[in-house]
C-alpha cells in the first residue's frame, strides 16, 4: 500500500508544481495591479484564476467528450435493435456474439461507451493536484515548509488569509476565524456547488436519448446525478475554504459548459 501511495505521490508532484505555479501568477499578477498581496480576496480570485485558466486549457478534452456522447446517442437506435435481437438468449456463445456485434458497431462508428469518460479520468490529475495543494497549504504553514512553487513565506501568507473573517484554511469542521463566518461561506457554497452539479448532470441527461440509459456511460451519468452532489456535500465539511472556492468555481464552469451545449442540442 505504502508503494503505491508513494508512485501516485510521485505521478501528481508535476501537476501539483503546475497547479501551484499558476496559483502564484494569478496571485502576483493581482498584487502587481494594485490588490493587497495577504488579502484573502487576491488569493481568492487567484484560485478562480487557476480555475478558468485550467477549464480553459482542457476545454479540447470536454469539447472530445461531448462528440462521443454524441456519436453514442445517435448509435442508441442501432444498439437497441442489435439488443432487442438478442433478448432472452443468456447462453455464453450469445452473449459473446453480441459483445462481438457491439464493437464491431463501436468501431464502425469510431466510438465506444467509454469514451465519453476518457476525458474525465484526463483532467482528473489536475484536479487531485489542485484539491492537494489547496487543502496541504494549512498543515504546510503548520511545519513551516513551503508547498510544490510555494515557499513557506507564501504559504503562510495563504494560510493567515481571510474573506469576510474566515481564513481560506479554515473548514467547517475545523473551525478558524469568526466559526459564524466560516459556516456560512462553507455551507453556501457546498450548496452552490451541489446544485451546479445536479444541474449540469440534468444538462446532459437531457441531451441524452431515452434508449441511452441501456449503455454503460447512460447508467454511469444517471448514478452520477445523485452520487456526486452527495459526495460534495458530505465531503465539503472538512474542506478548506479554499478548496471549496476552487470546487464551487469550477462546478459553476461545468455548469455554463453544460447548458450552453444543451441550447446548441
Amino acid at each position: 500500500m505504502g508503494d503505491w501511495v508513494d508512485f501516485a505521490d510521485a505521478v501528481l508532484a508535476p501537476f501539483r508544481w503546475l497547479v501551484s505555479g499558476a496559483l502564484l501568477l494569478f496571485h502576483d499578477g493581482l498584487a502587481a495591479v494594485g490588490l493587497p498581496a495577504e488579502s484573502g480576496w487576491t488569493w481568492t480570485l487567484a484560485i478562480i484564476g487557476v480555475v478558468l485558466a485550467l477549464r480553459a486549457v482542457l476545454l479540447p478534452l470536454f469539447l472530445a467528450q461531448v462528440r462521443a456522447q454524441e456519436g453514442m446517442r445517435e448509435l442508441q437506435p442501432r444498439l437497441k435493435a442489435l439488443q432487442d435481437g438478442y433478448a432472452g438468449r443468456t447462453d455464453p456463445a450469445s452473449r459473446q456474439s453480441l459483445a462481438k456485434e457491439q464493437m464491431a458497431l463501436y468501431k464502425e462508428h469510431g466510438t465506444n461507451p467509454f469514451a465519453a469518460c476518457l476525458p474525465l479520468l484526463l483532467q482528473a490529475p489536475f484536479f487531485l493536484a489542485a484539491f492537494q495543494v489547496l487543502s496541504g497549504i494549512p498543515v504546510a504553514a503548520r511545519s513551516g515548509a513551503g508547498l510544490a512553487a510555494l515557499d513557506a513565506a507564501q504559504v503562510v501568507q495563504f494560510d493567515a488569509a481571510a474573506i469576510l473573517g474566515a481564513p481560506l484554511s479554515a473548514s467547517l469542521l475545523h473551525g478558524g476565524g469568526e466559526a459564524g463566518a466560516v459556516a456560512l461561506l462553507a455551507v453556501g457554497m457546498i450548496v452552490v456547488m451541489a446544485a451546479c452539479q445536479v444541474l449540469a448532470q440534468r444538462a446532459v441527461l437531457s441531451r441524452a436519448l431515452p434508449g441511452s440509459a441501456l449503455d454503460p456511460a447512460g447508467r454511469l451519468q444517471r448514478r452520477l446525478l445523485f452520487v456526486l452532489p452527495l459526495v460534495f456535500a458530505v465531503g465539503g465539511v472538512y474542506f478548506p475554504l479554499g478548496v471549496l472556492v476552487y470546487w464551487t468555481a469550477s462546478n459553476a464552469w461545468t455548469l455554463a459548459q453544460q447548458l450552453v451545449m444543451a441550447r446548441r442540442a
